[in-house]
C-alpha cells in the first residue's frame, strides 16, 4: 500500500506542476458546461413566420394574433405580390401560414376551415417543433370558437413534473456535467501513460520493485483525485448558475461519482497502456469519452430514437448509467430503488477497464 501511495503522490505532484494540465482539468470543463448549457435548447423561440391572409376577416386576424402572441413565432413582413414560399428560399422565414378564402364563412357554417402551414424541413427537429406549436395555437383557437356550440368539450390540463418551466439547461446541465468528467480525466490519464512509454521513462518502473497493479492503482488514484476536484467545481456551477441541487437522497450520487471517476480514470489508463504514442491515446479517449458519450448516452435525445442496430451499444457506454443517476439526483429524486443497478453497472465496467490495463502491464514484472 505504501508503494501505491508513493505512486499517487508522484503523479499528483507532476500534475500540479503542469499549468496546461490544470487548465484542461478544471477550467475547460467549466467553460464547456457554461457554453453548451446556455446554447443548447429544446424550446424554439422567435422563429420567423410569413402569413398570407386570403380571407381578411376578423376571425382570420384573430388567428394571426394568436401566432403573433406566441413566443415561438415572430410574424415577418412579406410583399403581397410575391409568393410566400419564396420567403423560405430567401431564408427570410422558417414557415409560411396560408389562410384560405372563405375561412370565416366556413367557420360560421360549422364546416372545417383548413389552414396550410409550409415549414422548412431542412432541420427536421425544428420543423416538428414548429408544426406542433402551430397545431397547439390552432387547437386553442378552435376550442375558443367551439365553446358556444352544443356538445361537451374535453380539455387536457397538462402539468410538467421535475422541470415545470421546461428550462433547457436543467435537462442539458447534468448531461454536460457527465460529459466533462467523461472527456478530460481519462484524456489526462491516457496521455500520462502514453508519455511514459513514448519517452521510455516506463523503463524505470520496469526495473523497480513496484508491481503492475500497484503502479496502475497509484496512477488511477491520482487521476481519480483530479476527477473528483473537477466534479466538485462543475457541481458548484450546476448549483449556483443552473439552480440545480439534490432533490432526494444524495448518497447514490456520491457513491456513483466515486465509482465513475474510477471508471473513467481506469479507461484512460487502459487506453494509455495500449497506445504506442500520445496521438493514438488521444484518439482512443475521444472516441470513447466524447463520441460515445455524446451520441449513445441519452445526453441530447432519448435512446429510443437511436436505431435498434446501434442501440445495444449504449449498454456498454458507462456514461449512459451515470447521466441517469445524476438526473435522478438533481431532478427526480428516485434514490437507490431507482438507480442501484446503474451504480453496479458503473462499478463492473470500471473493474473491466482496470483488469484490461493490468493484463497489458502485467509483463513488466518477471514474476508476473
Amino acid at each position: 500500500m505504501n508503494r501505491v501511495i508513493a505512486q499517487w503522490r508522484k503523479e499528483v505532484s507532476q500534475f500540479t506542476r503542469d499549468r496546461l494540465a490544470l487548465a484542461l482539468a478544471l477550467i475547460l470543463p467549466v467553460i464547456q458546461l457554461l457554453m453548451m448549457g446556455q446554447s443548447l435548447s429544446f424550446i424554439v423561440h422567435d422563429m420567423p413566420l410569413v402569413v398570407q391572409d386570403l380571407d381578411g376577416s376578423p376571425a382570420s386576424r384573430e388567428l394571426i394574433d394568436g401566432f403573433r402572441g406566441s413566443l415561438t413565432f415572430r410574424i415577418v413582413e412579406w410583399p403581397t405580390d410575391r409568393r410566400p414560399e419564396d420567403a423560405l428560399t430567401a431564408n427570410k422565414a422558417r414557415g409560411v401560414l396560408i389562410i384560405p378564402e372563405h375561412f370565416s364563412q366556413d367557420l360560421s357554417r360549422g364546416r372545417n376551415a383548413d389552414l396550410q402551414l409550409i415549414v422548412d424541413g431542412s432541420d427536421g427537429n425544428t420543423a416538428g417543433l414548429l408544426s406542433g406549436h402551430a397545431g397547439g395555437i390552432a387547437g386553442a383557437f378552435n376550442a375558443k370558437h367551439a365553446a358556444g356550440r352544443s356538445g361537451g368539450q374535453v380539455a387536457a390540463a397538462v402539468r410538467y413534473w421535475y422541470n415545470p418551466g421546461r428550462v433547457s439547461r436543467k435537462f442539458y446541465g447534468p448531461g454536460i456535467f457527465v460529459m466533462g468528467l467523461s472527456m478530460f480525466p481519462p484524456l489526462l490519464a491516457s496521455l500520462a501513460m502514453a508519455r511514459e512509454a513514448e519517452r521510455k521513462t516506463i523503463l524505470q518502473v520496469y526495473v523497480s520493485n513496484i508491481s503492475a497493479w500497484e503502479f496502475l492503482a497509484g496512477k488511477i488514484l491520482a487521476f481519480m483525485t483530479v476527477a473528483l476536484a473537477e466534479a466538485a467545481v462543475l457541481f458548484t456551477v450546476l448549483k449556483f448558475v443552473y439552480g440545480l441541487g439534490f432533490v432526494g437522497d444524495p448518497t447514490p450520487f456520491l457513491v456513483s461519482t466515486v465509482l465513475y471517476v474510477f471508471c473513467v480514470a481506469a479507461f484512460g489508463t487502459m487506453i494509455g497502456a495500449s497506445a504506442p504514442n500520445q496521438v493514438t491515446a488521444m484518439q482512443g479517449v475521444m472516441m470513447g469519452g466524447f463520441l460515445f458519450t455524446f451520441l449513445l448516452s441519452g445526453l441530447l435525445f432519448p435512446l429510443s430514437n437511436v436505431p435498434g442496430s446501434l442501440r445495444w451499444l449504449s449498454y456498454l457506454v458507462w456514461a449512459r448509467y451515470y447521466i441517469e443517476i445524476v438526473r435522478d439526483a438533481l431532478l427526480q429524486g428516485g434514490g437507490w430503488p431507482a438507480v442501484w443497478w446503474k451504480v453496479l453497472a458503473i462499478a463492473v465496467i470500471g473493474s473491466v477497464f482496470f483488469l484490461m490495463a493490468w493484463r497489458k502491464m502485467r509483463p513488466m514484472r518477471l514474476e508476473a
